[in-house]
């Protein structure tokens, strides 16, 4: 799932529409289109507001998963 996927499923989830997201965030209704359909992604500061504001963390936001990357686990 992409940053815009989560962004997109965690507006539904808490009921808003892309001009209430939008508004909360003080970005316009066409940025928050983009960041669903993938065409741009937010900045770093908006990242960590939008986490911030759906209670999530910017890892979850992000789609990252912790990996175990160590020499044992291979």
């Amino acid at each position: 799932m992409t940053t815009g996927d989560k962004i997109a499923a965690l507006r539904r989830q808490n009921h808003l529409t892309q001009e209430q997201l939008a508004e909360v965030m003080g970005v316009t209704v066409g940025a928050v289109h983009k960041w669903e359909t993938r065409l741009s992604t937010p900045e770093l500061t908006l990242i960590a507001e939008l986490a911030d504001f759906f209670e999530v963390s910017v890892d979850a936001l992000l789609g990252y998963e912790m990996k175990d990357n160590r020499l044992k686990a291979t």
